[in-house]
């Protein structure tokens, strides 16, 4: 096939990588919004993760048996499509007041997220020449952490400025005109994903044609993934990292907000939930080349140990330099996800793509653990609140650990794993 036409293919694909990094991004800043809007708590507000990971434990397996069903292309469109939805419904959340439909709405979306990546991962290894697929799936990653960069600074500037955040009174004309710019904010996204997807319907023929055969052997169902001590030690893993990443974002612009942290407005301390992303980009280059001198294993524990000090000193500092250190745990989160993938399909007994499926439904734990947290800073503090993710970042200590002592069962981890 013309090789022009395979890297147009593939530049669509990247710009999902993309779509989905800043939509998801973006609800670091919705959780700071609703929280003013609605007059909620911290775990009322942490709601809005909780309705959004939730939908990579319940839509993964089900997203995977549609995507084999109808194929990729098909699958790519669909997913846009149920994305649109979930935004279109946030006008109907905001023209009722109703905090439980926004969290339908981004449960929706979420959901519409699940199949994209279930989708396009492996589309993007595909697209092109095999022994470049590493490279491909690697620069997909890049953008998607592009996305979580640029996601949160343009929310920051439509969500956390007018209205409330204007300060003074609260008063039902603020409420509303807060209510507006979400309106604003997701009609957005969704005329985007419009024109993507119907880009992507237009070149559907030409997705469809570079897709390779599936291997023999790759219909195994997830629940063979359960039988592999290290399936489920990995799944655990990515549950802990996810959460703890989730978390430490999610209360971010709060935590700058405080008087005794950086006392920022709250657009400011919004934008600066870029630098938390952009530490992950550049963490993910450098540790990129450390890779090809460490041991993952190595690395990992490393990177969890020094993200695991970190929150230890964010829990028990204020001030200025509280908020900068809270900011560059992003830089060591950033090899975690695809580390702790990789190491788990080397080692365990169930075939690569059960493993991989049970590894995407432990997404969830951005559901679960944040929750934790917010609950901790209900009854404490946000500072406090930092333990929870100091305790996952140790458990993940241990698991590379374990890792770094485990045999490989197979040594042909091909680009599969997801990017987050």
């Amino acid at each position: 096939m013309d090789s022009a036409r395979i890297r147009t293919a593939f530049a669509y694909i990247t710009a999902l990588f993309f779509i989905w990094g800043a939509v998801t991004s973006i609800n670091d800043i919705l959780v700071p919004a609703v929280k003013s809007i609605f007059a909620l708590t911290d775990t009322e507000a942490f709601l809005t993760q909780f309705a959004f990971f939730l939908a990579y434990g319940l839509v993964s397996l089900p997203a995977a048996a549609l995507a084999a069903r109808i194929g990729p292309s098909s699958s790519i469109v669909t997913a846009l499509g149920v994305m649109v939805l979930g935004c279109l419904l946030m006008p109907v959340a905001t023209a009722f007041h109703a905090y439980p439909l926004v969290l339908a709405a981004l449960f929706v979306i979420a959901s519409g997220i699940t199949l994209l990546q279930v989708s396009a991962n492996p589309l993007s290894a595909a697209l092109g020449p095999p022994h470049r697929s590493h490279f491909r799936l690697v620069l997909s990653q890049a953008f998607n952490s592009v996305g979580t960069v640029v996601g949160p600074f343009l929310a920051a500037h439509t969500l956390l400025r007018g209205g409330l955040f204007d300060g003074g009174a609260v008063t039902p004309a603020k409420i509303e005109q807060s209510l507006s710019r979400i309106d604003v904010a997701y009609g957005f996204i969704a005329a985007v994903l419009v024109v993507l997807a119907l880009l992507l319907f237009r070149a559907r023929a030409l997705i469809t044609a570079s897709v390779p055969p599936a291997p023999a052997g790759s219909g195994d169902g997830v629940l063979s993934a359960f039988r592999s001590r290290w399936a489920l030690l990995g799944a655990a893993a990515i549950f802990l990292y996810v959460g703890a990443e989730v978390s430490i974002g999610s209360v971010m612009v709060n935590f700058l907000e405080q008087p005794d942290i950086m006392a920022l407005p709250a657009v400011e301390a919004g934008s600066l939930v870029s630098l938390y992303w952009l530490g992950a980009l550049v963490g993910r280059f450098a540790g990129s080349a450390l890779l090809t001198r460490v041991a993952a294993s190595r690395l990992l524990a490393g990177a969890a140990a020094v993200a695991a000090l970190l929150c230890l000193v964010v829990s028990q500092s204020s001030g200025s330099s509280a908020g900068v250190i809270a900011l560059s745990i992003g830089v060591f989160n950033s090899i975690m996800f695809p580390v702790i993938f990789t190491l788990t399909l080397e080692r365990s007994t169930a075939s690569g793509s059960a493993t991989a499926g049970l590894l995407c439904t432990a997404i969830v734990g951005g559901a679960v653990v944040p929750l934790l947290f917010a609950s901790v800073a209900d009854a404490s503090s946000r500072s406090t609140a930092f333990a929870v993710p100091m305790t996952c970042y140790l458990l993940l200590v241990l698991f590379a650990l374990l890792a770094s002592r485990a045999a490989f069962v197979r040594t042909d981890t091909a680009a599969t794993a997801a990017a987050h």
